[in-house]
């Protein structure tokens, strides 16, 4: 196993250890690679989970549920007032305040919408996604949009400072358009990275001047653009602010476990 893939390991390891709570009901199960060492730390707990069910943010990690022999329930499938006592999920980026880009893999609005049913998101990645700005290394947000409304969306990204944003394809070039599991287009769009807190304190201007946002600004003119589903940026509330607020579920992660380059695992907890 390469040294990226063991630092996935460790840190589902360590993210699993740690948050997975204790007579679990409702477990909500993200997508991509590191997610398959988070159902494997789940299983090699050790615990009774058979009355727990596992939600599903896509194809992928529902099979990776079914697999393991666990009992996956469709999000729309949930009771209502149902609140997953736990969400865990990968990101394509994590910056300093634990704003996240996701939807490397086309799942970004089931993503979604998965961790915001939860009391808390937990993101496990590895070193190579903890980056000080979003669109550091990752260089375009992942956009779900409705296929009639692509080109539209374009113009508007492409009017608030994106560089050539571009209709993703699918694997070969004669299946066309990747469709997401709502039968969505993805847009991929380039932008400069994005302003954190700190920068926006520090009298940094995030307003899309120059093309240069801040991150809770952009996806909020991002998802403004009609005929936008999701944008993959996870900002906001943490879950536990959320419910302070009298709410419930947040989209920003309680805490992000990076396994690292050395074998460790290095813990980022939002502010």
């Amino acid at each position: 196993m390469s040294a990226v893939e063991e630092s996935k390991r460790a840190a589902a390891k360590v993210a699993v250890g740690n948050h997975y709570p204790k007579d679990a009901r409702w477990v909500g199960i993200g997508s991509g690679t590191t997610i398959v060492y988070v159902v494997e730390a789940i299983k090699a707990l050790g615990v009774d989970t058979s009355a727990t069910k596992y939600i599903p943010t896509g194809y992928q990690s529902k099979q990776l549920i079914v697999n393991a022999g666990l009992t996956a329930v469709e999000y729309n499938a949930l009771p209502r007032g149902t609140i997953l006592d736990v969400a865990f999920d990968g990101a394509d980026e994590v910056d300093e305040d634990l704003n996240c880009i996701k939807g490397g893999g086309a799942c970004l609005f089931q993503e979604k919408i998965v961790a915001m049913q939860a009391k808390e998101f937990i993101c496990v990645a590895d070193f190579r996604k903890l980056q000080p700005r979003l669109l550091t290394n990752w260089k375009s947000i992942p956009i779900e949009v409705a296929p009639i409304a692509a080109y539209r969306v374009i113009r508007k990204l492409e009017e608030l400072g994106s560089v050539d944003p571009a209709i993703r394809a699918s694997a070969t070039a004669k299946e066309g358009p990747l469709k997401t599991d709502q039968g969505f287009f993805i847009i991929d769009a380039p932008f400069k990275p994005l302003l954190i807190k700190a920068d926006i304190e520090a009298g940094q201007d995030g307003s899309g001047k120059d093309g240069v946002w801040a991150v809770d600004v952009l996806a909020r003119k991002i998802n403004e653009i009609i005929g936008v589903l999701e944008v993959g940026i996870f900002q906001g509330l943490t879950g536990p602010q959320a419910s302070a607020a009298g709410d419930f579920g947040g989209q920003r992660p309680v805490a992000a476990y990076f396994g690292m380059a050395d074998g460790s695992v290095s813990v980022r907890k939002a502010q």
